[in-house]
């Protein structure tokens, strides 16, 4: 990858951010402010690691470089991604809308089970956007060979 030091910044901030966004609230990282009734799974820390990794890549290429395209449907589908990928790393108790449609037992029995699920999903949709960002890129690069000026005939 030909990137410019911009994209390498954003993929960075983004990375850390989608990072923190992610993992803060699910108790993933403990803070003081958000609990889990659930430890942390073994697959949740690598999860928010790739998801934070392949969401930075994903959002850098949408900064302009050499050969940026304009897309927008591999951003909404990362974004899918990322959004199963929060919902994969969640306590499955805590996430009221699995509360309220399964109950607590229901959200052990039926959902817990799902989430690795979730997980492999949300960050194949992210694989699956960034390789469609990065490939489509690389096939709209041109480059024009240079003419001479006064060619002799």
């Amino acid at each position: 990858m030909n990137w410019s030091k911009r994209r390498w910044l954003a993929a960075a901030i983004t990375s850390l951010v989608t990072g923190l966004f992610i993992a803060l609230p699910t108790a993933v990282l403990k803070n003081p402010v958000f609990g889990r009734e659930i430890a942390v799974t073994s697959w949740s820390v690598p999860v928010v690691i790739m998801t934070s990794i392949l969401s930075g890549l994903l959002f850098a290429t949408y900064f302009k470089n050499d050969s940026s395209m304009s897309e927008e449907r591999s951003i909404k589908i990362g974004g899918a991604g990322a959004f199963l990928s929060y919902l994969a790393v969640g306590c499955p108790v805590c996430n009221k809308l699995v509360l309220i449609a399964l109950g607590s037992s229901g959200a052990i029995q039926y959902f817990a089970p799902v989430q690795p699920y979730l997980a492999a999903a949300g960050l194949a949709l992210l694989m699956y956007a960034l390789r469609k960002r990065l490939i489509n890129e690389s096939q709209c690069k041109v480059k024009f060979p240079k003419i001479e000026q006064g060619m002799k005939g």
